[in-house]
């Protein structure tokens, strides 16, 4: 599914960025060239799904939009690790899945979101011949996830709602675990008996011989949804408008790039990922990948975790989740609902 609307991002954030849109492009760029030396920081996970920030990273992207602007990285493990240093002040901008957004905007972080990053195939694996559903885990296996709350735990949720009639039926079991050690204990066989994951541990997963799918993300949600958006303060799109717009273009940019130059894209992403650029080329292109700037499933999400008891209060339209952009980029069809509203929501 193609759906990345760079060109409805770029619009909305021209129109409502810290310059006029009426301003000439000579005084506009002389603006950016004048415009104080400014810190972003930065928080991120790890897998495929984080592939445009590194992008935008190696070709300084950010700093293309804001010349002077200093990129501040820090790598954590979970959503919930980012929820907590959204909490501590020592982030501006984050990528993560859905679920700990809602979580952390449930409990009143002041952050929207200001972009989706990718839609890709998640998945729970076994390497126990006996399992090929989940009526068939039992109290003695485990099956990992990066934290409770995360988009792999509510997706897994979702999915025993479907085959065993309660979305908690398998809370008991899960362990929490970063995706790298958790992608060589199911290698291993050791310790856990499932792996709920992503891109590209789930793809190494199921190289190995005997290591088969229990149940997809697709199947669990219902229909595509969006693995990864970018979220952002309120303080920044608030008092730093600049470095917001040069964030948001930034990704937008780097995700066209894959898109656009997967060979080129593999090249640079290679080494972060410890892996050759034949094998980056073919998880980049593997069916389902898609960097899309555009998010689906925000309502999905929502009214799914608040049913189930992991959020108290769901949004009552887009807006409150989302900054302008994002919500211009989705749109309002009179009469009906679009197709981007449409797919805010799970199937019924």
């Amino acid at each position: 599914m193609k759906r990345s609307i760079i060109f409805f991002v770029l619009i909305a954030l021209l129109l409502s960025a810290c310059s006029s849109s009426t301003a000439a492009p000579a005084a506009a760029e002389a603006a950016a060239i004048d415009a104080p030396v400014t810190t972003l920081r930065v928080a991120q996970q790890f897998g495929l799904g984080y592939a445009a920030l590194t992008i935008a990273d190696e070709l300084n992207l950010f700093e293309k939009y804001l010349p002077g602007l200093q990129v501040e990285w820090l790598q954590l493990g979970s959503g919930g690790a980012i929820n907590e240093a959204f909490i501590a002040g020592e982030v501006d901008v984050a990528v993560m899945g859905i679920p700990p957004f809602l979580i952390g905007w449930d409990k009143g972080i002041p952050w929207r979101v200001a972009s989706g990053m990718c839609v890709m195939p998640l998945s729970l694996q076994t390497y126990k011949d006996n399992i090929n559903s989940l009526a068939d885990f039992g109290p003695d296996d485990k099956i990992a996830y990066p934290a409770p709350g995360s988009i792999q735990h509510i997706l897994l949720s979702m999915a025993a709602e479907r085959q065993l009639g309660s979305p908690t039926a398998l809370d008991d079991i899960g362990v929490a675990m970063a995706h790298p050690d958790a992608a060589a204990a199911l290698m291993n066989q050791k310790d856990i008996s499932g792996h709920f994951t992503s891109p590209p541990y789930n793809f190494q997963e199921l190289s190995q011989a005997g290591i088969h799918t229990v149940v997809d993300g697709t199947e669990a949600f219902g229909t595509e949804f969006t693995f990864l958006v970018a979220v952002a303060s309120e303080e920044l799109y608030e008092n730093n408008p600049q470095a917001y717009s040069a964030f948001v273009m930034g990704i937008a940019e780097a995700s066209d790039y894959i898109n656009q130059h997967p060979q080129e894209a593999a090249a640079i992403l290679a080494p972060s990922f410890g892996l050759d650029e034949e094998t980056t080329l073919k998880y980049l292109t593997w069916p389902g990948m898609n960097y899309v700037t555009t998010p689906l499933g925000l309502m999905g999400f929502s009214d799914f975790m608040q049913n189930a008891g992991y959020i108290e209060k769901v949004p009552e339209t887009v807006s409150e989740i989302a900054f302008p952009n994002v919500v211009a980029a989705i749109g309002q069809q009179s009469g009906t609902s679009g197709e981007l509203e449409t797919l805010q929501f799970r199937p019924e």
